[in-house]
């Protein structure tokens, strides 16, 4: 089994689901950005996006204040007390006015959007995955490749009704094993039952992807960075045979057979087909 972990490269990564589209939940229309002016190497005089940053947020104790509020002054590129302010992707940049670009380059809009950092607002995704069996507890090959068919726990997202891995953001201090657990809990299982199992299921996963995250909440001065770790239970025992149970932050749960044509929020399936080559199953 390959135990390389995924990395998005900046220079050489476009986003895509953060540019050129309205900004979710407003009608807030990105300024385009078309692939040749993604980087901030590159010169793009003509750009003049707009700003938005939701009401919401503003006084939330998971939330920065504004760039300039008395008071503020966060280190960037440093892990600050509780906020990381670190990047998985290196050091990202700080414009002449303070505020941090995204180190993959323009989306089309600045501010915070929905995000509550300045910066990398950080993640974390655990990717719980099984073998697919039939009645008599066989693993099921794939007709074509005849490779093993692997699945993996789906939740499906209130906010734009696309499946994803089951994950969230790491509160302020938590270590991410705990966040992996947390989210898993809440989304998954919307129980704090069968928790030994959980303890010992995820005391052993194998971490798959640290970076970027290619999501539709990004701007230019806050973006989303997850750590996905995969959690494979290879005799189904474990959570493999619990129940499941959509939590408050998800519409739906289920397992999904794992291949080429999955269709998931952000790049999720970037870091799926990963874990499905690392354990050498169809896709």
């Amino acid at each position: 089994m390959s135990t390389a972990i995924l990395s998005l490269i900046p220079g050489i990564f476009r986003h895509v689901t953060c540019r050129n589209n309205v900004y979710p939940g407003t009608q807030t229309l990105r300024f385009p950005v078309p692939d040749k002016f993604v980087f901030w190497t590159t010169p793009y005089n003509d750009y003049l996006p707009p700003i938005y940053t939701a009401s919401h947020i503003g006084g939330q104790p998971w939330a920065d204040p504004n760039i300039g509020a008395p008071f503020f002054q966060p280190r960037w590129n440093f892990q600050n007390c509780d906020v990381n302010r670190l990047s998985h992707m290196g050091k990202y940049q700080i414009d002449p006015s303070g505020y941090p670009l995204n180190p993959i380059g323009r989306t089309g809009l600045r501010g915070r959007g929905l995000l509550g950092r300045w910066g990398p607002n950080h993640a974390a995704d655990p990717i719980v995955t099984r073998w697919k069996r039939d009645e008599n507890d066989a693993i099921i090959k794939h007709n074509v490749s005849e490779k093993n068919i692997l699945q993996m726990i789906t939740i499906q997202r209130h906010d734009n009704r696309m499946w994803a891995i089951p994950g969230g953001m790491v509160d302020p201090g938590e270590k991410i094993g705990t966040t992996l657990k947390r989210e898993f809990i809440e989304e998954a299982l919307n129980s704090s039952g069968n928790q030994a199992t959980i303890e010992e299921f995820f005391a052993t996963g194998s971490e798959v992807y640290k970076g970027y995250v290619d999501d539709q909440r990004n701007t230019d001065n806050a973006w989303i960075e997850t750590v996905a770790y995969n959690f494979h239970d290879e005799m189904g025992t474990k959570v493999g045979a619990l129940q499941l149970s959509a939590g408050d932050d998800a519409m739906n749960v289920k397992w999904c057979d794992i291949d080429g044509n999955m269709l998931l929020h952000a790049n999720h399936v970037t870091i799926v087909e990963h874990v499905a080559k690392r354990l050498k199953a169809h896709w």
